[in-house]
Formats: C-alpha cells, structure tokens, sequence
C-alpha cells in the first residue's frame, strides 16, 4: 500500500497555465493607450520638482562603488590594482583607521537668481547694520531709568498743585477786586433766573484782555476761554443745521423769543486771545517747580496768603508760616 501511496496520482494533477511569453494584438493595444495617456499627462512644476528631490536624494544615498555598474568601470578597476579601496580616503588616525568621509558630500541647491556670493554679501552688510545700530543704540541704566521715571512723576504732582494754585490765585484777585466770579460756576437754575432779570443786552463773560491777567495764572483763564469758545462754536454750528434761519418779528416779546429758542446770550472773549503772547510762553517754558514757586510768592505778596497752609495771614509778615516751601510744612 505504501508503495501505491508513493506513487503519483496522475488522474488528480492540476497544472498551471503557462506565462504567455508574447502579449495579445488587445494587450498591446491595451498598453500603448495606458503609455500615450502617461505621455499626454503634463506635470505641475510642483511635481517636476518632487520628483527632482527625490531622484537627487537617492542619487546621493547610493555610493558608486555599491552600483552593480561599477564592476564592470574599467577606472575602478585600475584603482583596485593600485592599492585602492572604498572608505580609504583621508588621513589615517593613531588606531590606523581611516577618516575618509563616508557619506557623499551634501549639496546645496540654489533656488533663487542671485549670483555666486550674493548671499553672503547680504549677510555681511546685515550683519554690518546690526553692529552699526548696536553701537548707536544708547543702553539702559536702570538707575536711570528709575530716576526720570520718579522726575517724570514729581513734575505731574507739581502741575496738579500748580493749577490749584492758579485757581486760588484768580479766586483772590477776584475777590479783591470785589468781582463774584462764583456766579460762572452756579447751578443752571441760578443763570436761568438772572437771564429773565437781566435785560436784553448781550451779557460778555470776558472782555478784558488776557495780558491785563498776571502771568502766573494768564494761562489757565486762555485754556479755559479757548475750551468756552469752541464749545460754543460746535453748539452755533448744531442749531444752525438742526434750525432754519429766523424771522425776527417785532411784535414778539422776550418771552415769546425764550419760548421760540431765538433769544441767544451773546459772548464776547477776550480781544487777543488769538495773538501770541510771548511773555506767557516764556513762564510756561520753565519747569513745574519755578513756575510753582513763582505763584506761591505771588499768594503770599499779594494776598499775604499761603498756599501750603491754605490760609490767608492778617500781614505781609505771615507770623507762624513754617517757610516757603513744601518742605518746610511737612
């Protein structure tokens, strides 16, 4: 039985087709339509330039002397005979190992249209411009940095006390001249009750030019009427565009000029405001703290008064005033 076993079983074999070793008329045709489609395809610079990379990378992966090819390179083998041999290239080190590179040399491909060098010539001058602004470029002391920052501080705390001053300086002029300048700061309902007792002529909050004002506080009464003229300049301007132009009516009284909004309070400022006042701008060009000393001396002169205790005094001698300065109240 082992021996009928053995033996091959004819009757059930299966053999396998053959490779045709010659392609069909449909074959071919088949494949030189697939070619003249892969021919037809134009490709996209993109993948021009993938497939560039990717053949320069393999090129450079793969070492010559491995290339099935170079076998048969007569060069390489007059070489061989020499005394050559692969990786042998460099100067020995003391284990006798040679320090030949291993690897192709890198290269760098050139993407852009500069010339040989342009890259480095514009590193150079970059690198020349920083050096340039380095040395220009004043460093920061700390110590410095930390006393304008306390200056700059000191000089807004003394602005603040200088328009305070200023203000008790014009509130004690004022006074002095027996002028209650209280009313421009009333409630509306106070100027609403002088307008109907007053009578219809134009009423002028300032006609008395600026220099007549001293110097110490000449600005702060320019600041403020320059801010009242051209918030009254936009309020002209608003009801003319809201209004159409008036028809004054004799017949019409005060009141029905207040009921129709036609009777207006005329402002007049000051003559020169607009004129350049040069001893004005001199004052203001000193620091804070001039300027600040300056009316505290014009409060105490002329009013016997003193800004730091905030208290008028009966004399000129100012008997129990610490000083003069800040300093001298603390």
């Amino acid at each position: 039985m082992s021996g009928e076993d053995d033996e091959d079983d004819y009757m059930n074999m299966t053999f396998d087709n053959p490779a045709p070793t010659t392609e069909s008329s449909v074959q071919r045709a088949e494949r030189l339509k697939k070619e003249s489609r892969a021919r037809g395809v134009i490709k996209s610079k993109a993948e021009l330039a993938q497939e560039e990379a990717a053949a320069r990378e393999k090129a450079l992966s793969t070492s010559l002397l491995d290339d099935p090819r170079s076998k048969k390179s007569k060069g390489l083998a007059m070489m061989a005979k020499m005394g050559f041999k692969g990786g042998s290239l460099g100067k020995k080190t003391e284990d006798g190992e040679s320090s030949g590179k291993s690897e192709p040399i890198q290269i760098s491909m050139k993407e852009d249209r500069g010339g040989i060098g342009l890259d480095n010539e514009k590193k150079r001058k970059l690198r020349e411009a920083f050096e340039e602004r380095d040395a220009k470029s004043v460093k920061v002391d700390p110590n410095e940095y930390r006393e304008r920052m306390r200056a700059e501080r000191e000089d807004a705390r003394l602005e603040v006390q200088l328009h305070a001053a200023q203000r008790t300086a014009e509130r004690l002029d004022d006074e002095k001249a027996g002028k209650d300048t209280a009313d421009a700061t009333s409630s509306s309902e106070e100027a609403e009750a002088e307008a109907e007792a007053s009578d219809s002529k134009p009423r002028p909050i300032s006609s008395r030019p600026l220099k007549s004002f001293p110097v110490v506080y000449r600005g702060l009464i320019r600041h403020r009427e320059e801010k009242e003229r051209d918030r009254r300049m936009r309020h002209d301007l608003e009801q003319s565009l809201s209004r159409l132009p008036t028809y004054e009516s004799g017949d019409e009284d005060d009141d029905d000029k207040k009921a129709l909004g036609k009777k207006q309070t005329v402002y007049e400022t000051a003559d020169d405001l607009d004129e350049v006042d040069e001893e004005l701008d001199e004052f203001n060009a000193l620091d804070p703290g001039t300027r600040l000393s300056r009316l505290v001396m014009y409060l105490r002169e002329t009013h016997w008064y003193c800004f730091w205790c905030k208290m008028a005094y009966p004399d000129a001698e100012l008997d129990g005033c610490p000083g003069l300065t800040e300093e001298d109240h603390d």
